[in-house]
């Protein structure tokens, strides 16, 4: 392993990092998009009034948080096609790192959501408006402005778990770096560069972040 910089070298191999990097993006934002999606179903279950569905709710919530993504991970791609389920590495990734996230975003949902004073349902319910429409209309508008740093850092903390896909041949930054490394036997440009790639996209999120943070209470208004 040589531990010289080639500058021609690394920006020989920049392009094959830059098409890695869109994958690990891609990857981060399916997975965000589940992970948003169901951790709200599953905030509203934990708030049920079914004692069933509540408890079912907390202890997948509970059971996720309490085990290793990449165990997640070798389950999802390794063991459920046993169970006649069969996804392709980046589906099963992005399944993965989703369902992972869900229940640390069901969490931070649920807190803004009870931080909305009861008040706002009690005068829901006096203009006569469904808990449905209540929910929706007044009290997730009130209860998401507080909670976008929370949920920003998780989508954050989601994209810098990628690496973690390389374990099952999704092409993302890491793997396309040890590959590139295996071939050439230089693997400083490789690791230093996708280590660059991650902190630049990373403080371009925590930026846009803090735009949508400085703008949601306009329109939450």
């Amino acid at each position: 392993m040589r531990l010289d910089w080639d500058w021609d070298f690394a920006i020989e191999i920049f392009p094959s990092l830059a098409a890695a990097l869109r994958v690990t993006v891609l990857a981060t934002v399916l997975g965000s998009c589940v992970a948003l999606t169901l951790g709200l179903l599953l905030a509203i279950a934990r708030r049920s009034s079914l004692g069933f569905l509540s408890l079912a709710a907390g202890s997948f919530i509970e059971f996720v948080r309490s085990t290793p993504l990449l165990i997640q991970i070798y389950f999802l791609f390794y063991v459920m096609p046993r169970f006649g389920l069969r996804l392709s590495p980046m589906a099963t990734g992005v399944l993965a790192l989703g369902v992972h996230y869900s229940s640390y975003v069901a969490e931070v949902y649920r807190a803004g959501i009870e931080a909305v004073p009861r008040g706002q349902w009690e005068a829901a319910a006096a203009l006569s408006l469904g808990r449905t429409r209540t929910f929706f209309r007044i009290v997730l508008p009130q209860a998401i402005p507080p909670i976008v740093p929370s949920l920003g850092n998780y989508v954050v903390a989601m994209f810098k778990e990628t690496p973690l896909l390389s374990t099952i041949t999704v092409l993302e930054l890491l793997y396309t770096a040890k590959d590139i490394g295996s071939e050439t036997f230089r693997y400083l440009e490789p690791f230093t560069l996708i280590g660059v790639l991650f902190l630049v996209v990373s403080l371009m999120a925590m930026a846009g972040i803090r735009f949508v943070e400085r703008r949601l209470p306009a329109y939450a208004s």
